[in-house]
């Protein structure tokens, strides 16, 4: 059993990892997307077809945004005339793919694992948005305006670019901090908790409940993810300690999708644009993205 040195200096660690990696990723991204307009990618994603839906989970990937972002983006683009599977292609996408949760992956997983999650993430967003196009789920969508929200993550004007590339760099880093400020409170407590796992939580326990040989393991452990999840700089930490505990990998993964695509939050605010069967297909589309995945992980890295 670790002692208590052994699981501060875990907490400290990880911790110090999360923090610089949660800057760093974040300036990339918000550098990246000073050179992108929102208006040219909504002209971009106007265009109909499977590319579209390639398209949109492509933008839904590469903007760190949480529900607050993510569901007015939704709006403008469906008042923007971008097609109902491509949109859908990046709300799905959106939540899942945020760097700064393949950022985590890949430094804490591994980046074999990362790029996995990614590929799997992003097919079940495309097809899951072509599918929610194909059986006409567009009609259960009540669009007026964006359901007004606390913002829970740092405001990004990422379309502001400044001449000189140190200038670029400043504003970039100083936006980065001000989405790190509000979920700063949330990595700390998700690093906290897998620090007490990784100390006290015996492993039988967790062998039994969620290890390899369990085969309930993955679609509990999405369900699980629902009600834990109060931000994927939370989750990821905690999976991560139940993994070195001996829970599977495909669990963990499971664990992460639940929490970062069926938000509790995120999803009372879809009510606000969304009638309850559009809702509930958005739901089961990433359930299954969640339950495949993991399956996907277990059988990969057995």
């Amino acid at each position: 059993m670790p002692t208590l040195l052994q699981t501060l200096e875990y907490f400290v660690l990880i911790t110090l990892e999360l923090l610089v990696l949660f800057m760093v990723i974040s300036a990339i991204i918000e550098l990246v997307l000073m050179h992108i307009p929102r208006e040219t990618m909504q002209k971009k994603l106007s265009g109909r077809g499977l590319w579209g839906h390639v398209l949109a989970a492509g933008f839904g990937a590469l903007t760190p945004f949480c529900a607050c972002s993510t569901i007015p983006m939704t709006v403008g683009f469906l008042k923007a005339g971008v097609a109902f599977g491509a949109t859908m292609s990046f709300l799905i996408a959106s939540p899942l793919l945020n760097p700064i949760i393949l950022g985590l992956l890949a430094t804490m997983v591994g980046v074999k694992a990362m790029l996995i999650y990614f590929v799997l993430a992003f097919s079940c967003s495309v097809f899951g948005g072509w599918a929610l196009e194909k059986i006409g789920a567009a009609r259960w969508v009540r669009v007026e305006q964006a359901p007004q929200s606390p913002c829970c993550c740092g405001e990004s004007h990422a379309s502001t670019r400044p001449q000189k590339w140190g200038a670029r760099i400043s504003l970039a880093f100083d936006r980065a901090w001000a989405s790190l400020r509000p979920v700063l409170p949330y990595l700390l407590i998700g690093v906290a908790l897998g620090a007490g796992i990784y100390g006290y939580l015996p492993q039988d326990i967790v062998l039994q409940v969620a290890g390899a040989d369990n085969p309930l393991a993955v679609p509990v452990a999405a369900v699980v993810g629902i009600p834990l999840y109060i931000r994927a700089e939370t989750a990821i930490p905690i999976g991560v300690a139940l993994m070195q505990k001996g829970m599977s990998m495909g669990a963990v993964i499971a664990l992460v999708i639940g929490g970062a695509g069926m938000a509790i939050p995120e999803m009372s605010m879809l009510l606000g644009i969304f009638r309850k069967p559009l809702v509930a297909l958005i739901v089961a589309v990433i359930f299954l993205t969640a339950v495949l995945s993991g399956y996907a992980f277990n059988a990969f890295l057995s």
